[in-house]
């Protein structure tokens, strides 16, 4: 079973066990066992616009920037093992986690990247 669009990990636990509960009282035999989160996506506004062109040629190991294809810059971080959706308006989507610590540890070790390319003017 897959659960999606839980805003905490408490949500999604509780979401999965309440769908187990409905397929279980259709009749068939349920039992709630190894639930593990897969994917923590975060996302948030830095409040400033970015060069994108400028992290994708200083980054290049790490990030893909194709804006006739997608208009964020894609850069695929190490460790955390996270991908991360940089847009030129400043918002920032984070993916791939497994916890929320990797989310946190990601928008950090990105966050001077960021403001070394902030727009100016």
């Amino acid at each position: 079973m897959v659960v999606t669009g839980a805003k905490s990990e408490v949500d999604a636990r509780t979401s999965a066990k309440k769908y187990a509960r409905i397929v279980q009282k259709l009749g068939f035999q349920v039992h709630f066992k190894d639930f593990k989160i897969q994917n923590i996506v975060g996302s948030c506004d830095v409040k400033f616009p970015i060069r994108l062109e400028g992290i994708s040629l200083s980054h290049s190991h790490f990030s893909n920037y194709e804006p006739e294809l997608f208009p964020g810059l894609i850069y695929r971080m190490r460790q955390p093992k996270i991908v991360l959706l940089i847009f030129v308006s400043g918002k920032v989507v984070l993916t791939g986690a497994k916890s929320r610590k990797e989310i946190y540890e990601a928008f950090e070790q990105i966050y001077p990247v960021l403001t070394e390319f902030r727009k100016v003017g």
